[in-house]
């Protein structure tokens, strides 16, 4: 395999994914993640915050915990009929190696000062009052793959606390995991936080992706 013949699977592939051009495997045994400087183009991250701003909701999560503070952030579900929007989705299916029918529709989260997402994991908890909802048919998420598109002038940063990695902001840089264990069971060390911006604003977009193809 190379970059110019990737991949179309159902699931990411590590080895794939460590083939890229300045790609950092960050060592943990605990938890598959990788990292990309320049992933995107400052002209392309622009883009992609003007329409996070035009579009923007409150964020929700999944199986409420009663903190109405868990997640504080702003949301916009990307429009994949854009075709600047399309285009990236297209090259984040390409790093990943997966084939995009399993991938759901970007998503932009925008932070204000003081605003976070407070320790949580991108999979959905078997045992949660709202499983089935969401992943009876697609199954539950495998990798996420976040872009961050700004610097805000403090804080911001991604922190894994089960593996002590944190990662700061950067305009174009990416964060790529695997939100399971190598047996396929949901891996409680990719917890992160997003921890609170303390000043200016942060905007990333997340992508996620499935068991089974999307929709």
């Amino acid at each position: 395999m190379t970059a110019q013949n990737p991949p179309v699977a159902s699931d990411g592939d590590p080895a794939w994914i460590g083939t890229h051009p300045r790609i950092q495997r960050v060592p943990s045994r605990d938890l598959t993640l990788f990292i990309q400087r320049d992933f995107l183009s400052a002209d392309e991250c622009a883009a992609l915050i003007e329409r996070i701003d035009a579009h923007r909701r409150p964020s929700t999560i999944a199986d409420a915990n009663g903190d109405g503070y868990f997640r504080t952030s702003e949301t916009c579900d990307l429009d994949h009929d854009d075709p600047f929007v399309a285009a990236i989705d297209a090259r984040l299916a390409t790093f990943a190696g997966i084939a995009p029918l399993h991938g759901e529709p970007i998503q932009g989260q925008r932070y204000d000062v003081g605003q976070e997402f407070k320790a949580h994991t991108d999979y959905f908890d078997p045992k949660g009052a709202d499983f089935a909802k969401y992943c009876e048919v697609a199954g539950n998420r495998t990798w996420t793959l976040m872009v961050y598109l700004n610097e805000p002038a403090a804080g911001g940063a991604t922190r894994f606390p089960k593996i002590g990695k944190t990662v700061q902001p950067q305009s174009g840089k990416l964060l790529a995991w695997n939100n399971r264990n190598t047996d396929g069971q949901p891996n409680p060390a990719s917890l992160h936080h997003g921890m609170k911006v303390r000043s200016g604003v942060k905007h990333v977009i997340t992508k996620w992706y499935r068991e089974r193809p999307w929709g």
